[in-house]
Order: C-alpha cells, then structure tokens, then sequence
C-alpha cells in the first residue's frame, strides 16, 4: 500500500474513531491503537504513541462545544485533572518498561472492566437526587445542572464520593500514560458510577479532560521517539474532524442510547485486544 493510500484509509478509520470518542469520552484510542495495529501491523508503541496525539486532536474538537452548550462539568473536571495528570505522567515512564504483549493485556482488561461495570450501571435515570452527601464536593460547589434537548428539560445532579473518584482517576491517568487510550474507558466509569454524574455530563466532562492528561505524557512519547508523525498527521486529522462532528450529536442523543454504544464498543475492542495478546 502506498504513503497516500495507507493516509486516506487512516484518515477513514480516525473518522469514525474522533465520532465514537467524542460521543463517549474515550478519546478515539480505543480504535486507533486497535486499527493500526491489527490491521495496519503497526507496532503498538507507535500506535499508542498517535493514538496520544489523536486524543488531544479529540478533546479539541469536541471540548469547547460542550463547554458552550454547559453540559461539560469544568469544577468537577479541574478537580479530577489533578489525579489524572500525576497518573498520565506515572503511566508514560512504565509504559517503557512494558513488553507489548503484556500492554495488549492490559489493554483487553481495562475496556471489558469498564464494559461491565457500564452494563450494569444505574437504572434509576438521570438526575435523580438520591445520593450520598459530599461535604467535599459541596465545599468545591461541584453540584450542577444542564439541558437535554433530547428530554426537553433541564436536568439538576448531586455529586458525590469525591475523594473515590479523584482516587480512580490516579488510576484512569496512568492507564492513559500507558495504553494511549485518553482514560475516557475508566473515566466515563468513575464519573457515572461512583460520583453519580449523568451520563452525558460524565462524557462532556471527560472529553475535555482527556487532552489535559494526554498531554501530560505525550512529551513523554516525542522524547522516546514513539511517535511517528507519518501516522500521526492522519490519525490527529481524522479524529479531529470525527469528534467535531462528534460533538453536535450528543447533545440530541437519549443517555440510555451512549451507554449501550459505549458497552457495545468497548466489549468488541476488548476481545479482539485479548486474542491479539494471547497471539
């Protein structure tokens, strides 16, 4: 395959990867380490090294429309950024001490980990106001409320279990440092989960995280030479355009709809990770 063929069939697939991530909060990673490196035969540190690059190119296309529309969370965001970001930089430095094979594992896990949790999450809808009290979260005033043109309401939630959740996302940091991933498969999780955030708040939020912690350790990948920028150029296009894009359907789509694509995602990617490992 020629330089301009390999581009155009790239730039294709980081398309529906920058959609995907932008609509979930994953970052676009989950699909470009997997395309490069099961179809393409790309080595996976030069995978996750552009897949570093395509979710900074995520976060900014999608982070400032949902900021706008303010159903991103910037209180709870900043706050959290402070695990991710000591994670990101931990999980970078690893990441060269790791044999591929164990980092496809690694990978496999984390994505069928949030995948389960997501599919049995809460049922109670969004917005419900039967939480635990915060005292921390409502010190830092991380309470909030957003419209949902697909409700057609304006949707008030409670925060809760901070300290939990800035703990997971120490962990959901590092597995971006590590696997390229942007985090978003732990950080999705974490924020819906254990602190109670809507759905798509806890995306919003998560896609304008994902380019602070991506950031953090991609100086890491440059000064290693991972990143290649032959892939990465069509990789940051791709996805860039895809999260754009991205970014108006969300506001449209019903909570219950992300989830389930979120599962169904990440279960896919999961497998086909595994079995890549195990190979």
């Amino acid at each position: 395959m020629s330089l301009l063929a390999f581009s155009l069939v790239l730039f294709a697939i980081c398309l529906l990867a920058g959609l995907l991530g932008s609509l979930l909060g994953l970052g676009g990673g989950i699909i470009v380490v997997p395309a490069l490196t099961l179809l393409f035969h790309v080595d996976i540190r030069l995978a996750i090294g552009a897949s570093i690059i395509s979710v900074i190119a995520t976060s900014s296309g999608a982070a400032a429309a949902y900021v706008r529309e303010r159903i991103t969370n910037l209180r709870v965001g900043m706050f959290l950024e402070i695990g991710t970001t000591l994670g990101a930089v931990t999980g970078a430095y690893v990441a060269g001490l790791v044999s591929g094979r164990v980092l496809y594992i690694i990978f496999a896990a984390v994505l069928g980990y949030s995948a389960l949790r997501m599919f049995a999450g809460r049922t109670q809808g969004e917005g419900h106001h039967d939480v635990p009290p915060d005292a921390l979260a409502d010190r830092l005033r991380l309470h909030s409320s957003y419209y949902d043109p697909a409700e057609a309401r304006e949707i008030s939630y409670r925060v809760t279990r901070t300290p939990v959740g800035l703990g997971l996302m120490y962990v959901a940091g590092m597995m971006s440092g590590l696997l390229g991933i942007g985090s978003g498969a732990l950080k999705v999780p974490a924020m819906d989960l254990a602190m109670r955030l809507p759905m798509k708040v806890s995306t919003a939020t998560s896609n304008f995280m994902i380019g602070v912690t991506a950031a953090a350790s991609a100086g890491v990948y440059f000064l290693r030479g991972d990143v290649n920028p032959y892939i990465a150029a069509p990789v940051a296009a791709g996805v860039l355009v895809g999260a754009t894009v991205g970014s108006r359907l969300l506001p449209k789509l019903h909570s219950q709809a992300i989830r389930a694509i979120f599962v169904a995602v990440l279960l896919f990617i999961a497998v086909d990770m595994f079995v890549k490992g195990l190979a």
